[in-house]
Formats: structure tokens, C-alpha cells, sequence
């Protein structure tokens, strides 16, 4: 299984903080083991940390990292998804199956430097849409969906059940 890191980079607090809160827990939902967001936020820190503490997991966030910096000196496959790169379904096969990706997610027009250090440039369509959406999609086509449903050791956990809603607190 690949080690999957995401990395935010254009995140304005007052603007993104509900989409870069999305962007995080999808992340965490769908495999990742964190994410680098480049502009400091404790707020959005604090938020992602208290869902983590309540449904358990090992996911990391970090706020205020440089996005140079964390490209540079990642070990492993950079992944800019954007709506002008290759075809999800073209650029698949290219992607390891173990090993260590970063997966770049712009919240506003990214620096044409992005483009040029990663390793790969990826579209989810080629429609405008969601940065979210497409992350989710891309980490579900990348893990396969093998963290959707698994149990993470949280003091919450959610039944899924065709009606209603099913929140059992697990006592340790």
C-alpha cells in the first residue's frame, strides 16, 4: 500500500477554512497519513485533530509548511491533480502500488513551478469541479476504497444503516 501524503497549497483561512477541512478529512477517510497545508491555520489544526481524537486514527496535519520545501524533500512520487494534466484512467498505471506519494491539491491558481517539480500532473475530468471531488476520487482509484470502511480504533463509531443514525461510543 502507498504511503499517501497530501500537500494544500493556496489556503486562505477566512475563505477555505470548510473546503480545506473537507480536503483533510476526505483525505483521512480515503488512506491518507496527512496532510502539509502552507499557510498557518490552528484553527483548522484543531478541527481536523478533534475528529481524529474522537474517531480514531493516525492522521497528521500540519499547518505553515512551505510547499518548496516539502516537494524538495519528499521521498517518493509527486502528484499535482489539476484539470490540465493526463487522464486519471491514462495516468493510473504510471503510479506505484507501495512506496511514498505526495498528492498536490491548489486551493487558488498554483505557481507554474508546481507543474514543473511534479512528477506527474493529473486530471479528474476535464470539467471544472471540486478540489475535493477530485481528490476523493483520486485516492479511491489509488487505495481502491480499502479505507472507507475500516475501524480506526476511535471512541466513536459510525453504524452505517440504510435509515437513521447509528453513533456508537466505544468504551475502552
Amino acid at each position: 500500500m502507498t504511503d499517501i501524503w497530501i500537500m494544500r497549497i493556496g489556503h486562505r483561512p477566512q475563505r477555505d477554512k470548510r473546503v480545506t477541512t473537507h480536503v483533510a478529512l476526505s483525505s483521512r477517510a480515503l488512506g491518507a497519513k496527512g496532510i502539509y497545508v502552507d499557510t498557518e491555520d490552528r484553527k483548522l489544526e484543531e478541527n481536523v485533530k478533534s475528529v481524529c481524537e474522537r474517531f480514531g486514527g493516525d492522521f497528521e496535519i500540519r499547518t505553515g509548511v512551505k510547499w518548496k520545501n516539502v516537494v524538495k524533500d519528499f521521498d517518493g512520487v509527486v502528484v499535482h491533480l489539476t484539470m490540465y494534466g493526463q487522464r486519471l484512467d491514462e495516468a493510473l498505471p504510471k503510479l506505484p502500488s507501495d512506496g511514498r506519494m505526495l498528492v498536490i491539491v491548489g486551493a487558488e491558481k498554483v505557481p507554474p513551478e508546481v507543474y514543473e517539480r511534479s512528477d506527474h500532473n493529473i486530471s479528474v475530468g476535464n470539467q471544472p469541479h471540486s478540489e475535493i471531488a477530485a481528490l476523493s476520487i483520486f485516492l479511491y482509484e489509488v487505495t481502491q476504497g480499502d479505507s472507507l470502511y475500516a475501524d480506526r480504533d476511535g471512541k466513536l463509531t459510525v453504524i452505517p444503516n440504510e435509515r437513521g443514525k447509528t453513533v456508537v461510543e466505544i468504551s475502552k
